[in-house]
């Protein structure tokens, strides 16, 4: 984990079983980390690992074909949405009734 110079101030509280608690205190040692520096890497990786999971997304050939051909389809009319961009929003209501 890269060293942030932002000032550790926000506390993090959990409660853990006795075994959690030594299986944590023995890979932080393991670790050459106290257990606050294991777990908030700990944390903080699986947090990144979590967060790209949702912006990358692998494919095989085949689902690429379908995801491209998918992306290439003329759109699908959608009448409640085009009715409903066609009613003026509650912000240009408010404006004109304020104008009147």
């Amino acid at each position: 984990m890269s060293r942030n110079p932002e000032p550790r101030s926000e506390r993090i509280d959990i409660r853990a079983t006795p075994s959690a608690k030594r299986a944590l205190l023995d890979a932080a040692n393991a670790s050459r980390k106290t257990v606050s520096e294991f777990l908030l890497d700990s944390g903080l990786e699986k947090a990144a690992e979590i967060m790209a999971e949702r912006r990358l997304f692998l494919l095989d050939d085949e689902q690429w074909a379908a995801f491209l051909a998918a992306l290439d389809a003329p759109p699908q009319p959608m009448p409640r949405l085009e009715r409903l961009f066609a009613e003026p929003s509650a912000v240009e209501k408010a404006l004109s009734e304020s104008i009147e």
